[in-house]
């Protein structure tokens, strides 16, 4: 029985049949960058809003305004955002591409992830950036007891 079943090297200069961005490494790469600082990212979250000051009972309505209303807080929570967004993507990616067989289904699934990621990014990066706990011009009714003060 002959084994036919023979692997190129890694290295030879036959293994490599498409030329231009290896997207599959990129992907691997970008795996493991954003799952690191999504660790580091997610800790200082929990940290920053659990365990200092008053710790989980101090978090409310409030506190979510005012955080947002640092523009350092904003661009943390937002790198956050998108980090978790485009690594949780990438890994649907990946199992779509492992489990789905049939082409054309697996390039509907592909478009759909890039859609709702696209749009949860969107609307994601809008909310942090265009918060406002107290807009101009509401009904005090209708707002958080401390924007009285403001309107």
């Amino acid at each position: 029985m002959s084994t036919d079943l023979t692997l190129d090297a890694p290295r030879s200069p036959y293994a490599r049949t498409k030329r231009g961005i290896n997207w599959e490494k990129w992907g691997w790469i970008y795996m493991r960058v954003s799952g690191v600082l999504l660790v580091v990212l997610i800790f200082g979250h929990l940290f920053v809003n659990l365990m200092v000051g008053e710790g989980i009972n101090r978090i409310d309505f409030a506190f979510v305004g005012g955080k947002l209303s640092d523009p350092f807080w904003q661009w943390y929570d937002a790198l956050l955002l998108w980090l978790a967004l485009i690594h949780g993507t990438n890994g649907m990616r990946t199992i779509v591409n492992d489990y789905v067989a049939n082409p054309r289904v697996r390039r509907i699934l592909h478009v759909a992830l890039i859609a709702s990621t696209a749009v949860l990014l969107v609307l994601g990066t809008l909310v942090l950036f265009t918060f406002d706990p107290c807009p101009p011009g509401a009904d005090p009714e209708l707002v958080a007891s401390f924007c009285g003060d403001i309107l």
